[in-house]
Parts: C-alpha cells; sequence; structure tokens
C-alpha cells in the first residue's frame, strides 16, 4: 500500500500528492511527486495542500459549536443575525445548498479583516437564485454568509474563531488559512492543463480571502484526517450535534456525489455502509476526506493538478475494499441503447459566474465569473437516459457524471450539473 500514490499519480497526470489514512489505531501517510513543477520540490508528507470545500465541514462544526452554547439554533432567520440579509432564508439553508443565494459568487473584498463583513454586504445586491428551499444548488456564498454569523456571534474574525473553537483544541499543526502562514511549511501549488495536456504551475496560488468559510483552509493530509477523526472520538461537538450533521436534510438529484446533503456533510451508503464525505477544488488543487463511522477508517487525499478526480475515485477503489471491506459506489454509466434526443432542453443556462450551453450530444460549460482567464471553456459529450436525465463526460476523461433538467416550483426550467442548479435563459 505504501507506493499506492506513486503508482497512481503518473497514472492521472498528477504531478502531487498526500495521502493519509486511519486504520487500525493509526494514521498512515503516503506522499508522492513534487509541490510545483517549476521547482521541482518534493511532496513530503508534512506538505501543506489546500483543501478547498472541505472548509465547510469545518464552518459548519463552528456552526454547532454555535447552537450548543444556545446562541442560534438551525431555524434562525439570516436576516435577524445578519442586520436584514437574505429574508427567508434559515441557518439550515445555508448549511445544506438550499439558501438561493448564488454559489459561485466569488468576490474579491481585499485582505482585511472586515473581508466578509463587505462581502455579505455586496451579497444584498444579488438576485435570488431560487426560493429558499426550493431546490438544492452548491453555494459558496452561503458559507461565506455562515462564516459571517460565526463573526457576529463570537466577536472574532473568522479565521480566529476557526483556531479558537477548532485547530487548537483539535491540536492540529499544519492546519491554517493566509498564505503568511502557509509559506511557513512546504507548500503546493496548483497545476492547469487541459486532459491529456502538460500541467503547468497556476498563475494565482489561492482564492481570495474573502470566500474563507467555503474554501480557504490548507493542511496536511493527517490534520484533515484528524479532523475528520473529530467527528468519531472526540468530545469537541456532542453526539447530538454530530448525528444532525450526517442527518439526511437534503436528496440529491442524480446521486453522483453521494445519496443526500446532511448538515456539511455529503451522505452516502457503500455496500450498505454509511460514509460521510466532502471533497474541494481550488485553482489547481483538489482534495477529498472519506469517514466511515462505522469502523473509524477515515482517509483524506490531496493533490495538485491533472485528473484528481480519477485519482480520487482509484484511490478509493484500491483503499476502502482493503481498509473496511465495502467498495465505492458505482459510479452512473450511459446505457447501451440510450433514448433518442429529444432537443427538448437545448438552450443556454446562465447563474453568476457560469453560462451552460446545451447542443445535441453535447454540453459546454464556461466559467464567466471571476476566475474566467484561468479556465478555458470546458466540452462534454451528453448522453440522454431517460426523462429529464442525461450523463455528461468530460472530454479527454473517463468518469460520467449525472445532469438533471427540471424545473423550479414556479415551472422555470432550469439544468441541475456539478451540483449547481443553473435556470434556463434562452
Amino acid at each position: 500500500m505504501t507506493k499506492l500514490l506513486a503508482e497512481l499519480c503518473p497514472e492521472f497526470r498528477v504531478p502531487g500528492a498526500s495521502l493519509a489514512y486511519w486504520h487500525d489505531g493509526e494514521i498512515h501517510q503516503e506522499a508522492a511527486g513534487v509541490l510545483n513543477l517549476a521547482t521541482g520540490v518534493e511532496v513530503t508528507p508534512g506538505s501543506i495542500f489546500q483543501i478547498g470545500s472541505i472548509t465547510k465541514v469545518w464552518t459548519t462544526a463552528q456552526i454547532m459549536l454555535l447552537i450548543e452554547q444556545g446562541r442560534l439554533t438551525l431555524d434562525t432567520p439570516v436576516a435577524r443575525l445578519l442586520d436584514g440579509l437574505c429574508p427567508g432564508v434559515a441557518v439550515r439553508h445555508l448549511l445544506t445548498h438550499t439558501c438561493g443565494v448564488d454559489g459561485d459568487f466569488f468576490h474579491d473584498t481585499g485582505r482585511g479583516d472586515d473581508c466578509l463583513a463587505r462581502y455579505a454586504e455586496a451579497v444584498r445586491e444579488l438576485a435570488p437564485a431560487h426560493p429558499a428551499g426550493a431546490a438544492h444548488s452548491y453555494s459558496n456564498a452561503g458559507f461565506v454568509l455562515a462564516g459571517r454569523i460565526v463573526e457576529v456571534l463570537t466577536g472574532q474574525v473568522w479565521d480566529d474563531a476557526l483556531r479558537s473553537m477548532l485547530i487548537e483544541p483539535l491540536g492540529l499543526t499544519h492546519t491554517w488559512t493566509l498564505p503568511e502562514d502557509v509559506i511557513r511549511f512546504r507548500a503546493a501549488t496548483g497545476h492547469l492543463g487541459e486532459p491529456g495536456e502538460p500541467q503547468r504551475p497556476t498563475p494565482t496560488w489561492g482564492i481570495m480571502r474573502s470566500i474563507g468559510p467555503a474554501g480557504l483552509i490548507c493542511a496536511t493530509a493527517a490534520d484533515v484526517v484528524r479532523f475528520g477523526r473529530s467527528f468519531l472520538d472526540s468530545p469537541l461537538l456532542s453526539a447530538a450535534s454530530v448525528e444532525a450533521m450526517a442527518t439526511p436534510q437534503v436528496e440529491l438529484p442524480y446521486g453522483s456525489f453521494g445519496s443526500h446533503w446532511g448538515l456539511g456533510w455529503i451522505l452516502d451508503e457503500w455496500d450498505g455502509v454509511p460514509v460521510w464525505s466532502h471533497g474541494g477544488n481550488t485553482i489547481g488543487q483538489s482534495a477529498m476526506l472519506w469517514v466511515l463511522p462505522g469502523s473509524g477508517v477515515t482517509v483524506a487525499a490531496l493533490a495538485n493538478g491533472g485528473d484528481t478526480a480519477g485519482l480520487f475515485r482509484a484511490l478509493a477503489a484500491r483503499l476502502f475494499p482493503e481498509l473496511a471491506g465495502v467498495s465505492p459506489r458505482p459510479l452512473p454509466q450511459p446505457p447501451a441503447d440510450p433514448p433518442a434526443w429529444s432537443g427538448e432542453h437545448d438552450g443556454v443556462y446562465e447563474r453568476t459566474s457560469a453560462r451552460i450551453t446545451v447542443t445535441p450530444g453535447r454540453l459546454r460549460y464556461e466559467n464567466t465569473g471571476s476566475f474566467a482567464d484561468l479556465d478555458e471553456p470546458m466540452h462534454y459529450t451528453l448522453v440522454p437516459v431517460g426523462e429529464g436525465r442525461y450523463l455528461a463526460r468530460r472530454d479527454g476523461e473517463e468518469l460520467w457524471s449525472g445532469v438533471v433538467c427540471t424545473t423550479f416550483p414556479d415551472g422555470s426550467p432550469y439544468l441541475y450539473f456539478g451540483g449547481r442548479a443553473t435556470p434556463k435563459t434562452r
């Protein structure tokens, strides 16, 4: 098992990766490749990577601690906590990605300690993508607002509250949010490149500070495992809070990520065994955390470019049968004889930071937001599998993911892809 990353990274064109897993009462670690192709510095188990949206589980844990203190409830209106912001939205909606605030509003409000307060003010100008609770749509913005609630209730900047509430009590020494702290360690640089093409270091190292509660944490794989284990063997959160986070809140439309979303966690079952997980993507870096509460097996994988989805899938297929006697749920595959293309859902779908165009057999995804200059449009093969349901596979990659075309409660059409609901505009 100690050569697993060294074997798989070249196959998936991943420059460097770090793996840690808890099994039989201890943490096992492995590292392979380089932190930066331009410098050739090797990855070690002590190297720090950006863990992206796994941060959302940490922010959820902060909210749960505040709930335990009686400072709020899941049903507390956001408007009551944030000066009238987001009427009709409850805290629960933020943590389950059902708030209706456009998820990819990557608005840079500077490096100051007031960045979340300024971001929240900017959200006031956004039109809701849908009414609260009307659909599941992955929302980075919703978790920034959750982080702002933490600031308001604790009187601390979110980064400081994270340290005092979670990082220091868990004894984590290689978990940080700001680049001036991360640079004191061996830190990974992300890499970009189209499928099948050589990888290149990204010209922008990290995301803006204002997105912190949604995706700014950097850590070693071992620290991520220790955080995941804290839900199983630490008194930090009460048993009631852990259970609440692992209780299904929203059924996912296609199940590509899992079967349900809980509070923070993505929930699934593999061979009848419960699995809690969350992934993360930043600029050229990706991460994955899996927790199997029944056996206690906890796995974190971090990587800095290439086909990270393929790498993580391959790691899971190799690791979990040996560590826990279970296999990841198979991903969907297109039927041998798919239905004829109806054209019913052809058209353009747009939200704040993305434009999706559906044509016969094809899907084109364009990033139109803050990072548009870093991403080329992505092109997918699109195969119908049933009424309003499709499978999409990016050109040059192997994994299929689900696409659902449906309607909001008011009857307006939208497309669900990549965990996000995107309204049809023409």
